[in-house]
């Protein structure tokens, strides 16, 4: 059975990142007439991982879109669509292709609202895989969504859990900014349920999936489970870690960040980018920057090796931010 497909003995109820997002697709192509899917094997294959499936089926292939394989041409032209009127979504295969179409992001996307005094919105939504862990070596491991919330003019976001990934679609649409979405690759088969009872999520603010008064864990996408399952442990010593999942790395929700830090007086900030230069840092420095008096210890930082990400299972395992590190990064900061 193809990647993305259902499963008969799944619990009931029971759906999957990757199908989270697919439904996600479905209402906004629904809903809006002006929306279409864009990108590598978008189509027909149903994306290289399966998120799209079935989509070029219900609604053809104006509305799903197979492009030839170059990230300038199909972000370009989404770029146009969005000053044309539409609500293009653009879907690159994996961050590091990103790198390909990174003129068109920064000097147009990012740019043209600026430019024009306001004159001509982009909203764009591009869409991209994040991240390691699946053994796919240096050049597929990438997550670089850190060096996309330099950026300003556009907005960044980075899904962790089924609700996310369901409902950070439609609000990205009506942002009249470009919305890049990163979607760590880990997280596409993950299964669980959907609360119908939240209607929709907030872009602009951090969530608190676990309260805590000890220390305070930011994490974000793949990065999140991680830190939970962190918690989790130090619950087990005493320790009671309250753990922020960040959502939109552009902008950063300090009222939340600075808000818990305040609360528990200590931090440790769990990234699977590399350390130097990275989002770890800029969260690091807003801390110091509006928290100083009240932190008990140093922010610790929790990242991926600085090394290319290796093939080899136990040396990506070992490259990157694992659960026994933050604990270890918990419990120094408490102690």
């Amino acid at each position: 059975m193809k990647a993305g497909g259902d499963h008969a003995d799944r619990p009931s109820g029971a759906t999957t990142f990757r199908e989270a997002l697919r439904d996600a697709l479905r209402e906004a192509l629904t809903a809006d007439d002006r929306v279409f899917l864009m990108g590598e094997d978008v189509g027909r294959y149903g994306g290289c991982f399966g998120v799209s499936l079935g989509l070029i089926e219900e609604f053809g292939p104006d509305r799903v879109r197979d492009t030839p394989l170059s990230e300038s041409a199909f972000v370009g032209a989404g770029i146009g669509a969005a000053l044309a009127g539409m609500r293009p979504i653009v879907e690159i295969m994996t961050v590091n292709f990103s790198l390909l179409a990174l003129d068109q992001i920064l000097n147009n996307a990012a740019t043209l609202r600026h430019m024009s005094g306001g004159q001509l919105n982009v909203p764009l939504v591009i869409r991209m895989t994040t991240g390691a862990g699946r053994q796919l070596a240096a050049q597929h491991s990438h997550s670089l969504e850190g060096w996309y919330a330099h950026i300003p003019g556009i907005r960044v976001l980075a899904p962790a859990t089924l609700q996310d990934a369901r409902l950070l679609l439609g609000p990205a649409l009506a942002d009249p900014d470009p919305v890049l979405i990163f979607e760590h690759g880990t997280l596409y088969n993950v299964e669980g349920h959907l609360d119908p009872a939240v209607p929709a999520v907030d872009l602009d603010h951090a969530a608190v999936p676990r309260e805590g008064t000890d220390l305070t864990v930011i994490a974000y996408g793949g990065c999140l489970s991680k830190a939970l399952a962190a918690a989790e442990e130090l619950a087990g010593d005493g320790i009671s870690a309250e753990v922020v999942d960040l959502r939109s790395l552009r902008p950063l929700d300090d009222a939340a960040i600075i808000g818990s830090v305040r609360r528990t007086h200590r931090a440790v900030v769990v990234d699977e980018g590399w350390r130097s230069g990275g989002l770890s840092s800029e969260i690091s420095a807003r801390i110091t920057e509006q928290a100083f008096f009240d932190l008990d210890a140093p922010v610790e930082r929790v990242c991926s090796a600085e090394v290319p990400i290796p093939y080899a299972r136990q040396m990506e395992e070992a490259a990157l931010p694992q659960v026994p590190g933050i604990v270890a990064a918990a419990r120094r900061v408490v102690s």
